[in-house]
């Protein structure tokens, strides 16, 4: 019975394990003083870019997850010449480098449009699973300067580089996405055995000196990316299973994600994986002094933020956090995706703002090294907004209760408190706005952000009303949300 069970928990796993984050996970604070600095600069951002970019982008798939042997729906294989047969599935996706000439790329139009947009901070995938290198590492042939890949003469072949020092240049913060697994490596993916799924095709417990072999490669990786690449401010590590995991754990584990997910069919398994993320960790902030570290979803002291995967958490958390959303498509290019709306970009900001959260917001670039048209139509949505709204937005806190029917709340450290009216489709602002939650004190200025003259307001019973005039409801100074400046409240 219980070698049964064991087998049971090591040979299934779940689809949500590294998919999501719970609003009720645990959260180990940071104690080194130069991390907390950062870490309180960072959330003061609140809005930053993603960009899931490789060699799959070809094939407009569900970026490398057809190379993982499970039955979830984003891994089926549907291109190559014969996706049934494994194999020679996985031998024409890595042929894939061959033909990636992303001839177009142009990461300094990218970093203007983010900059305008008020994005304060750019996560690139420098490699994702599949172990390709979108910059120069030397400790792999499988990577974008590689002489066989058609880009390879390119004077912008090192795309990390060139990405990392264009967003620099517009004031960005630059972090490196590193996926901790390699589906390419042979000491991660032995090639003598089948992959089984996601996971390491062997137990590193019993080849350890392979498994050494495959965390020597991962951290020197790593470390060339801090070493080579100018400051680095966040370390953002993807592919949570890859972790130190007891039995103990394990079970504990399993038994809280079986809860989570109704019992349903678990697809693969947990293994022990202990990548010595203490030990990186350390080394990386030699290299990199302060350095954010995200190793999402691994519970424990370096996972500094929590990353909510496509999703908006429902309430307020108590500690920092981002979540990470698909603006259009899928995380990596989709031919004609389609784009989240202006309106429906800006609210979820604001929504995610007021819950003391960051926004990521992820734009995939094609194979030929472009955004979409799109993409570009929402970022300047984003940027129009901004122009008007961004000091209701960075460096603000949430406010209890946060959200009042259609209306959002933010305060800054001077004590000024910040109402978003968030219009439905069409909607234009009311002649009154009553609040029921926050109390102005008495003869503070309420006004609108983008409009000069004081608003009148009136104390009631429960709360305040607000008139917003004719002349300001004809030529409201933004779209889709509107900002009240309280400039002082009765806490």
């Amino acid at each position: 019975m219980k070698r049964t069970v064991g087998i049971f928990f090591l040979l299934f796993s779940a689809q949500i394990y590294s998919q999501a984050v719970y609003e009720d996970e645990r959260y180990v604070p940071e104690t080194d003083t130069l991390v907390l600095e950062k870490l309180n600069e960072w959330q003061g951002k609140k809005f930053g870019l993603l960009m899931h970019w490789g060699t799959y982008s070809q094939w407009g798939i569900v970026e490398l997850w057809s190379l993982s042997p499970e039955e979830y729906g984003w891994c089926e294989r549907k291109k190559g010449s014969n996706p049934n047969d494994y194999f020679t599935y996985k031998k024409e996706y890595e042929e894939l480098k061959n033909t990636f000439n992303p001839y177009k790329f142009n990461p300094n139009k990218w970093a203007n449009a983010a900059k305008k947009a008020g994005m304060k901070y750019v996560v690139f995938t420098t490699k994702h699973h599949d172990g390709f290198a979108m910059f120069d590492s030397k400790y792999t042939d499988y990577k974008i300067t590689n002489v066989g890949t058609s880009f390879s003469k390119n004077p912008k072949v090192n795309i990390t580089k060139e990405i990392f020092k264009a967003f620099r240049s517009e004031g960005l913060w630059t972090e490196a996405y590193f996926s901790k697994p390699d589906w390419h490596s042979k000491y991660y993916w032995d090639p003598k055995f089948p992959p089984m799924d996601r996971n390491v095709n062997y137990s590193p417990e019993e080849n350890s000196e392979k498994w050494n072999k495959f965390v020597e490669f991962t951290h020197n990786q790593i470390l060339e990316l801090l070493t080579d690449y100018g400051k680095v401010d966040i370390l953002w590590l993807d592919g949570g299973w890859v972790a130190k995991a007891s039995k103990t754990e394990i079970i504990d584990w399993f038994t809280k994600t079986l809860q989570k997910t109704e019992g349903a069919y678990l697809k693969h398994r947990m293994v022990n994986q202990d990548i010595r993320m203490d030990e990186l960790v350390k080394k990386a902030r030699i290299k990199q002094p302060g350095l954010i570290v995200v190793d999402r979803a691994v519970h424990g002291k370096n996972q500094n933020y929590l990353t909510p995967e496509n999703r908006v958490p429902e309430k307020t958390l108590p500690y920092p956090w981002e979540s990470c959303i698909i603006s259009g498509g899928g995380w990596s290019y989709t031919p004609n995706a389609k784009y989240m709306s202006g309106r429906e970009g800006i609210h979820m900001l604001i929504d995610i703002v007021a819950k003391g959260g960051n926004l990521l917001l992820n734009i995939a670039p094609s194979p030929e090294g472009e955004w979409q048209q799109e993409a570009y139509n929402l970022l300047e949505e984003y940027a129009d907004w901004m122009k008007i709204n961004s000091s209701a937005i960075y460096n603000t806190k949430p406010i209890a209760p946060f959200k009042e029917n259609n209306i959002c709340m933010t305060q800054n450290k001077k004590g000024n408190v910040f109402l978003f009216y968030m219009a439905e489709e069409g909607e234009i602002i009311p002649s009154e706005i009553i609040v029921n939650s926050i109390n102005p004190k008495r003869g503070t200025e309420i006004t609108m952000l983008g409009f000069k003259k004081k608003l009148k307001w009136n104390k009631i019973k429960e709360g305040f009303k607000v008139e917003i005039p004719q002349e300001l409801r004809n030529n409201l100074p933004a779209k889709y949300a509107w900002t009240l400046k309280v400039e002082d409240v009765n806490q």
